[in-house]
């Protein structure tokens, strides 16, 4: 039951909340929008999640101020970070989890 509420705070976190609160009308109409199939949906957006997870845990990131897309295993950052260092580890942290193709960072540095 945890790792459910988990998982639904990153997915309304990450613009999914639709398909969560929408119940399967809305997930169904999303899904038939989108050139992608669902199991390709279902992966990226476990591969956002498991990022996002990955950040609540890592000090010095806060999810509040990266956004996290996921298209085709492609991961899309965008937002600000503390500093060069944090970007780094944020790109480290994208590319290695499980699924991830590539990572495209439009990451800026906080001035």
């Amino acid at each position: 039951m945890k790792v459910w509420f988990i998982v639904a705070v990153f997915m309304l976190l990450n613009g999914c909340g639709v398909a969560l609160v929408g119940g399967a009308g809305a997930g169904g109409y999303y899904v038939g929008k989108d050139k992608r199939d669902t199991e390709t949906i279902l992966n990226d957006a476990s591969i956002t999640s498991s990022i996002n997870a990955q950040f609540l845990t890592t000090k010095g990131i806060s999810t509040f101020d990266i956004n996290v897309d996921t298209y085709d295993g492609v991961v899309i950052l965008q937002g600000e970070v503390a500093s060069v260092s944090i970007k780094n580890k944020v790109i480290r942290i994208c590319k290695k989890t499980k699924d991830v193709k590539k990572v495209i960072s439009k990451l800026k540095i906080k001035k």
